[in-house]
């Protein structure tokens, strides 16, 4: 049963891997900014981080989906997609990309607990059949420690790691130690709830240790 996970998120790629899978990887080809200005402009409406994430995860999934049946129609097996975004407040926090942003983020996010938003979708492909799909969002509370200083604010943001991830840090590398407690599934504010993935192949009719194919 092979996997496809429709991402070049290295942070996604090493939780398949920890949980067994390793799977093939196909970046989408969709312009987010601009999927999400057509639905908002179609709605009349700004969308929330939950229909936002799963908006795109579903996108870039059946992107890959579609290229894949067109280009290897004996396909037989599973495509993941996701996005994530990180709200604190009313405020959505994407990436920040430059320091000035990232360390503003971090002097407004100490002594307090925002939410990880996480969209995922499955595509079950097999020969001869049309595609199923099926989706789902998780969400995680992050607290953050209310005593991070500002010197260990500059040293985190100098180190580069909290620029190019939604909310400006990691729970599983350098910016786990600022972190006091994580209330639901840590994989999701990795990058991908692991748990809502297994809860997904299993709708589509798979099973979740079929698909463990490392040593």
């Amino acid at each position: 049963m092979r996997v496809c996970l429709a991402s070049t998120s290295p942070a996604r790629l090493m939780l398949l891997r920890q949980a067994g899978i390793e799977p093939e990887a196909r970046a989408p080809r969709v312009d987010e900014e601009a999927v999400v200005a057509e639905v908002e402009a179609a709605e009349g409406r700004r969308l929330p981080a939950a229909e936002h994430v799963l908006l795109l995860a579903r996108r870039k999934a059946a992107d890959v989906a579609q290229r894949l049946r067109a280009d290897e129609p004996a396909f037989d097996g599973f495509v993941i997609g996701g996005d994530s975004m990180f709200a604190l407040g009313d405020e959505i926090l994407g990436k920040p990309y430059t320091a000035e942003v990232a360390t503003q983020r971090w002097r407004d996010m100490r002594g307090r607990t925002g939410v990880l938003h996480s969209g995922h979708s499955v595509f079950r492909l097999s020969p001869g059949a049309e595609p199923r799909e099926a989706f789902a969002v998780a969400e995680a509370s992050v607290s953050f420690a209310p005593d991070v200083d500002d010197d260990e604010i500059a040293d985190y943001v100098a180190s580069g790691e909290p620029l190019l991830v939604a909310g400006a840090f990691t729970v599983d590398s350098l910016g786990g130690p600022f972190i006091e407690r994580v209330e639901g599934d840590p994989s999701t504010v990795v990058g991908m709830s692991l748990s809502t993935v297994r809860r997904l192949v299993r709708e589509l009719g798979g099973s979740w240790t079929s698909l463990w194919n490392r040593s």
